[in-house]
């Protein structure tokens, strides 16, 4: 689903958790059904004559009796290029084509997950991490191991050794 709208860009904020841009749409384009439908939906914001585009969460629809507002939240591959690109249209009114992504919003916050150490957090505060977990002195016994107890042995490659 595509839909191409008359808006305002009004601002574009970043802070150390989001980056959010905010377009006010005026007129008829604010009465399309299709707004309501991508709201809270994966997006691609493009903006005519801005080359790049943004991956965005579209994060919520808000209309009042002057204007609708809406409000996207940028992630993924949200480069500075990207972004100072948009930024030059910030005050100017725009059309703004708004993309159904292919990615859905649960995918997109999977995507700023990082691996971790899987723990719990028990009543008293202390965590407790999975016994499967290897932890930094496993790995200094598997070494000790590997060297036979030798304190003097290299932990080299075999290409190494000496015939």
């Amino acid at each position: 689903m595509q839909v191409s709208v008359k808006a305002h860009f009004n601002k574009q904020t970043k802070d150390s958790k989001k980056e959010l841009v905010q377009f006010h749409v005026k007129g008829e384009d604010e009465k399309k059904p299709e707004l309501n439908k991508l709201t809270r939906e994966v997006v691609i914001l493009e903006i005519d004559g801005v080359e790049q585009k943004l991956r965005c969460e579209f994060n919520k629809s808000t209309k009042d009796s002057k204007k609708t507002v809406l409000e996207f939240i940028v992630k993924g591959d949200a480069s500075a290029e990207n972004t100072f690109n948009f930024y030059k249209k910030a005050g100017s009114d725009v059309t703004l084509n708004i993309v159904e992504s292919q990615m859905s919003a649960d995918d997109f916050e999977d995507e700023d997950q990082h691996e971790g150490v899987q723990y719990s957090v028990g009543k008293d505060g202390t965590a407790a991490v999975s016994p499967d977990q290897l932890s930094l002195d496993d790995m200094k016994d598997e070494k000790e191991d590997a060297l036979d107890g030798d304190p003097f042995a290299s932990p080299g490659n075999d290409e190494d050794q000496l015939d």
